[in-house]
């Protein structure tokens, strides 16, 4: 059996990572069986080279390898490229077409991106994984075809099965046996070996010195994430390759062709977080609202017996709770409300003015209405009060989380005499 080295060299593989030698000795293995094989990894860590590894040392190794990306081909005609079509079957369809699971009969299909398949045709798929039978699009005639099936995805499978995007049964089947590529990020010691090479292909391709990296540039390469993995250090190697005159590189040159550099840290990002603080402004905004809205109406209602009734006295008797709400409670300072009455030495014996209908309108006019913003401090503050300065009680009473009341009281610096 070949070994592990001579692989690398014939396919042109760098690196000397464990979890690589591992996914490439698992290759070997089963290359001569029958296996259904499933390649998983992050986009741009070389799955394409595994199923050729598969099919080379392989009994299959003469017969056809067809590669099919399953993600670029639109839906509405995957089916008649896996499977064919007969003349008619379809708009276009002008002659009958051979599939390639018909083309490489007695070879190897490489179904890449297969986590993208439509549903329907994961059904034909399994249908060829399970005893090699498949359909022309158009055609009610079962055909036989014998193809060894090496796929490959960049998706979490489980997740992809939860919402319903894959189907179960298809996986267990295609993934007999799973072979990982681990990401760039996790083979550290292999991003220099294959920045020096990328950095050879180009002097030579465009005629130009090697790059070479100083200390520092190389640090800087083996510290960054890269999310693109080797096709993005390849890219990377391309551009400083061609764009730098200097041929030795330093750790400044090389920072301005990392995209995020400064944002390398893990961030968390808790959508649901966000999405329920947006809630909790919303639902405070609208509690605000109601409120404005009862106190209108209630001012409208004492106005409205204000109007009718000359005896003001008798109004303010009979609507204690009303004025209490819309003037606000004293019962916290120990204070009492008190009437207007002819014995209230304090004011005026004379009864008051009869009401004209269109001065009063004048006057709410001219009244500046308390606005939202004012109106929600003053709520937050009120159930700051009554909680006794507890925060979590007082952001349970307004209805938002304590971390949206956290950032409401910083918001609009309210001081530890004006809540507690």
């Amino acid at each position: 059996m070949e070994s592990v080295q001579n692989i690398k060299q014939r396919f042109g593989i760098i690196g000397n990572d464990e979890g690589l030698n591992r996914a490439l000795e698992k290759a070997l293995r089963v290359s001569a069986t029958e296996i259904t094989v499933l390649v998983t990894g992050e986009s741009g860590v070389g799955k394409e080279n595994i199923p050729k590894i598969i099919h080379q040392f392989s009994p299959r190794k003469h017969a056809k390898y067809i590669a099919v990306n399953c993600g670029a081909i639109p839906e509405g005609t995957i089916d008649s490229e896996l499977f064919g079509h007969e003349k008619g079957a379809f708009t276009g369809a002008t002659t009958t077409r051979n599939g390639y699971f018909e083309v490489a009969d007695g070879g190897t299909i490489f179904l890449d991106e297969v986590g993208e398949l439509p549903l329907p045709t994961q059904v034909r798929l399994l249908r060829v994984l399970e005893n090699g039978e498949f359909i022309k699009v158009g055609s009610s005639k079962v055909q036989k075809t014998d193809v060894r099936i090496v796929a490959a995805t960049n998706l979490k499978m489980n997740e992809a099965i939860n919402k319903g995007k894959f189907r179960e049964d298809l996986y267990y089947r295609l993934s007999t046996v799973e072979i990982h590529l681990p990401p760039l990020r996790m083979r550290k010691q292999d991003i220099p070996l294959l920045f020096r090479k990328f950095a050879s292909d180009f002097a030579q391709k465009y005629k130009m010195p090697t790059l070479r990296l100083d200390d520092d540039a190389q640090q800087l390469l083996e510290q960054y994430r890269w999310s693109g993995n080797i096709r993005q250090l390849r890219n990377v190697a391309e551009q400083v390759s061609v764009l730098e005159k200097k041929r030795i590189l330093d750790a400044n040159t090389l920072h301005n062709y990392l995209p995020n550099m400064g944002s390398q840290l893990p961030a968390v990002i808790d959508g649901a977080n966000k999405e329920a603080d947006f809630s909790s402004e919303r639902e405070i905004l609208y509690k605000v609202l109601f409120d404005m809205k009862s106190d209108l109406n209630d001012l409208k209602k004492l106005t409205h017996e204000l109007m009718e009734n000359d005896n003001m006295t008798s109004v303010q008797k009979n609507n204690t709770e009303l004025i209490k709400k819309i003037y606000g409670n004293e019962e916290e300072d120990n204070e009492t409300l008190e009437y207007i009455t002819p014995e209230n030495k304090s004011l005026n014996h004379n009864p008051p003015p009869p009401i004209n209908q269109y001065d009063y309108a004048e006057t709410v006019i001219e009244e500046e209405p308390l606005s939202l913003l004012e109106k929600e401090i003053e709520m937050i503050k009120q159930a700051l009060k009554r909680s006794n300065g507890k925060r979590k009680m007082a952001a349970n009473e307004l209805g938002i989380s304590e971390r949206t009341l956290y950032r409401k009281i910083k918001q609009f610096d309210l001081q530890d005499d004006e809540i507690d």
